[in-house]
């Protein structure tokens, strides 16, 4: 068991915990909304997805926001994960992506979706 993301506390008041797996999810959903320099210890990591979606769409957009996700994945969760595919879609004021990896400990395949609204 993994300490949950966001930290919270249980129902009992303890610190929350959550699986494996989801924290593997957890850590990715870290990753692709961090800002990179938001954090103070770690000014590089993140992705910097967030700061793209403001770019005028194009397939050439779309293509290097996939590429520099799926590096930034790379960079911070090797050693956890092996990612097989990303797919970043924006539409108006929605952003969701698209991750598609094998965890490493168990060489099981898996497939994390996370969205984000208001983004105007």
């Amino acid at each position: 068991m993994q300490i949950a993301y966001p930290f919270h506390l249980d129902a009992s008041g303890r610190v929350a915990l959550t699986s494996e797996d989801d924290h593997i999810r957890d850590l990715i959903e870290q990753v692709l909304f961090t800002v990179p320099g938001e954090r103070v210890n770690r000014p590089t990591f993140g992705s910097g997805l967030l700061q793209l979606v403001f770019a005028p769409a194009s397939g050439e957009l779309a293509a290097a926001t996939e590429f520099l996700v799926q590096g930034a994945l790379q960079q911070w969760l090797a050693e956890v994960i092996q990612v097989e595919g990303v797919n970043v879609a924006v539409e108006e004021d929605r952003l969701e992506v698209t991750v598609q990896y094998i965890v490493r400990r168990t060489q099981t395949r898996a497939q994390a979706r996370f969205e984000r609204q208001g983004l105007a």
